[in-house]
């Protein structure tokens, strides 16, 4: 055969299929190029179950949100005029995807459908809306316009076309639930400085309802069964169709979950969806453990990894979605504001964690450990390490419900040198105990090291965290 019809016949090959095609997700039987019967019933089921796993990949945002909703709405909190919040501080007695355990949260759902909605955040406050899908709508308070100082922010609905009034720093969503989160560094009695109201009621605003929430026991974090689409679904129908970008949505549709109709799969479907839920709640657990992009380690050869990959709010990188790194950061983290994604020198938070040791080892909550944080840690305001369960993504539940260690506190000793040495077990060790945290047998666990203020070390690597070192436990 000569030069041309080699090529030919290798063209002819590439674009034909083997009788016989073995896949991860199965092997399928084909006759000259037709699937056969059960293969092609097989395909389809293939399909699906590819169509699940995308799906709980990239609406993972969206199903977050709406069980956080959910769980807020167990214990009370709903409407405009009532404020949960953390008095003093965030405690491990509910499900949160890891919060921290140094400041005062305070939170809410804005509902638009009757009409805008107008917030005034606390004077040096750290605020941020973002809508039903969790994309990034307003900072408020220091990164906001207002620069801390106060003001009025006006939040239009979907389709909104009245007029726009002046005084206020306007906004407009995509979505007519909207989640807000209120910091403030005056703590409790700054947070109830906030008022949230309707525009139609900016004449004479209700008095607001602040409720802690510290110590209820409520669970705010999404599905990882069948029930998670489910929790996607409740947010279809909710909001305009138009207010997810076409691609997703059709991934959403090719399940059956659709704007304007219900959301009944068959037996088949259901249970083809649950697998897919699970294996993607695998694959979301790998990219936050173990990510495989080197940009999401703190540096090359460090197990620590970084929320943000790529410093995107957006996930975008060369006009590309970083469709992993979404995924990541959404599994276990929440709040989505560029002021997290790109932390400046002196002003907002860093923070990396990890789920190995040294020897890249998964932590074991029934070994001991030893971490060094070298001398003058690149922080302004304070550094802390919270600990969290590595099935739940929330605080780690032990006899301590703040399972964390900060230099606010001035009760962690540092050595002779100048650095810190923190210790991680289930029993103290010998002398150590102000600068140990429990952790828990048969359960894993990791650590979250945030600096609050971040200094320009830590930017440009000057100051690093050591490694998580196992050692033998010692007695007193």
């Amino acid at each position: 055969m000569n030069d041309a019809g080699d090529a030919f016949a290798q063209a002819v090959a590439r674009i034909g299929l083997p009788d016989q095609l073995r896949t991860p997700i199965g092997t399928f039987e084909f006759f000259d190029g037709v699937p056969l019967p059960d293969t092609t019933s097989r395909l389809y089921d293939g399909l699906d179950f590819l169509r699940g796993v995308e799906v709980f990949l990239n609406a993972v945002p969206g199903a977050s949100l709406v069980a956080m909703r959910r769980g807020f709405r167990s214990v009370g909190i709903d409407g405009l005029s009532t404020l949960a919040y953390t008095d003093p501080r965030a405690n491990s007695g509910s499900l949160f995807l890891t919060p921290n355990t140094e400041t005062t949260y305070a939170t809410m759902f804005l509902d638009l459908r009757d009409g805008p909605v107008v917030i005034e955040p606390p004077t040096e406050s750290l605020c941020v809306v973002d809508d039903f899908w969790f994309r990034y709508v307003a900072d408020m308070g220091i990164a906001g316009p207002d620069k801390g100082k106060g003001g009025k922010y006006l939040f239009l609905p979907p389709g909104y076309d009245g007029a726009e009034p002046d005084g206020y720093y306007v906004y407009r969503t995509p979505t007519f639930t909207n989640w807000a989160v209120f910091r403030a560094l005056g703590g409790v009695e700054a947070i109830k400085q906030t008022r949230v109201y309707r525009l139609a009621d900016a004449g004479n605003p209700p008095d607001m309802t602040f409720v802690n929430v510290a110590d209820k026991k409520f669970n705010t974090v999404h599905a990882n069964d069948f029930s998670f689409f489910e929790e996607v679904h409740e947010l279809v129908q909710e909001e305009p169709a138009e207010s997810l970008d076409p691609e997703r949505a059709g991934q959403l549709a090719a399940i059956g979950i659709r704007h304007g109709s219900p959301f009944a799969p068959d037996e088949r479907l259901r249970g083809i969806l649950d697998t897919a839920a699970q294996t993607a709640a695998g694959i979301s657990r790998a990219l936050v453990y173990f990510p495989r992009d080197p940009d999401a380690f703190l540096t090359e050869g460090s197990s620590w990894k970084q929320a943000f990959v790529g410093g995107s709010y957006e996930f975008l990188h060369n006009h590309a979605r970083l469709l992993d790194a979404r995924t990541q950061f959404h599994y276990f983290a929440t709040v989505i504001t560029p002021a997290m994604a790109h932390a400046q020198v002196g002003a907002g938070s860093a923070y990396v964690y990890t789920a190995e040791d040294d020897q890249g080892r998964i932590l074991d909550g029934g070994k001991h450990y030893r971490l060094t944080l070298p001398p003058d840690a690149p922080a302004k305001n304070f550094w802390s390490v919270d600990l969290y369960d590595t099935q739940t993504r929330s605080l780690l539940q032990t006899d301590n419900p703040y399972p964390s260690l900060m230099s606010l506190t001035g009760t962690v000793e540092p050595e002779s040198d100048g650095s810190i040495v923190l210790w991680f077990g289930p029993t103290p060790p010998a002398g150590r105990d102000a600068n140990w945290i429990r952790t828990v047998p048969d359960k894993s666990w990791f650590p979250v090291l945030r600096l609050y203020g971040p200094l320009q070390p830590w930017f440009d690597g000057a100051w690093q965290p050591g490694e998580l070192v196992e050692v033998e436990p010692t007695r007193s």
